[in-house]
């Protein structure tokens, strides 16, 4: 089979499922799970039993009693923000796109890519957050290589065509990495085609050469 077309080998925990299932995720990292479902009917089975076991749950509950509520409750429920999966935004999108990423950009090719490092492009797909967590869409040339670095919250990273490998695995098209604050890497695309990738992160990432050091305020990753 075509590792274009073959099932994806890496897969979100099952921790991330639920709270993907429950809107705990973020937009950023919620579009990197959506992305994946895209490819992996494995995952979208175990999300749908995720969804069935909760609504079972959920009714199984005893309805709170009506004197409970408080205005100051309501008013308090109201003003939190719910966590977001991505919203589709209007946008003539190229068909060809994976679903989940027809709301960011219209095409690979029309989308504005901004040179990040020798090698390296990428697109913002949304504003980050205070944390300077987000999404981005990056093209990697091949043998080309992100600096060595460590995380301060968790790492997403879904290949959408192209691999890589960061010194834990290899990542082929469809494949989700989990990264959290314990795990370092580097990921460097294979030398036979470039790797495109969106990469959604809880917060800045941590360098740890000098190099990179230097350059993150530059990069903003």
């Amino acid at each position: 089979m075509n590792e274009a077309h073959a099932l994806p080998n890496h897969h979100p925990s099952d921790a991330l499922l639920v709270d993907y299932g429950a809107g705990a995720l973020g937009e950023g990292l919620s579009l990197a799970v959506a992305l994946h479902l895209t490819r992996c009917p494995e995952c979208r089975v175990a999300l749908a039993g995720i969804d069935a076991v909760g609504g079972a749950l959920l009714e199984g509950l005893p309805p709170d009693p009506l004197e409970r509520l408080t205005l100051a409750g309501v008013l308090a429920e109201l003003d939190r923000e719910p966590p977001m999966r991505p919203a589709p935004r209007p946008m003539a999108a190229d068909p060809s796109l994976p679903g989940p990423l027809r709301g960011y950009v219209p095409s690979l090719a029309a989308a504005p890519w901004r040179r990040l490092a020798p090698g390296v492009r990428r697109v913002e797909l949304m504003p980050r957050t205070p944390r300077g967590g987000g999404a981005q869409l990056l093209r990697i040339a091949p043998g080309v290589g992100v600096p060595h670095h460590g995380h301060r919250g968790l790492e997403l990273t879904v290949v959408l065509s192209g691999a890589y490998s960061d010194g834990l695995a290899r990542y082929a098209a469809g494949d989700l990495a989990e990264m959290d604050g314990d795990r370092q890497h580097q990921p460097v695309a294979d030398s036979g085609d470039e790797c495109v990738c969106v990469i959604a992160t809880e917060a800045s990432l941590r360098f740890t050469g000098l190099l990179g050091r230097l350059m993150q305020p530059l990069i903003r990753l």
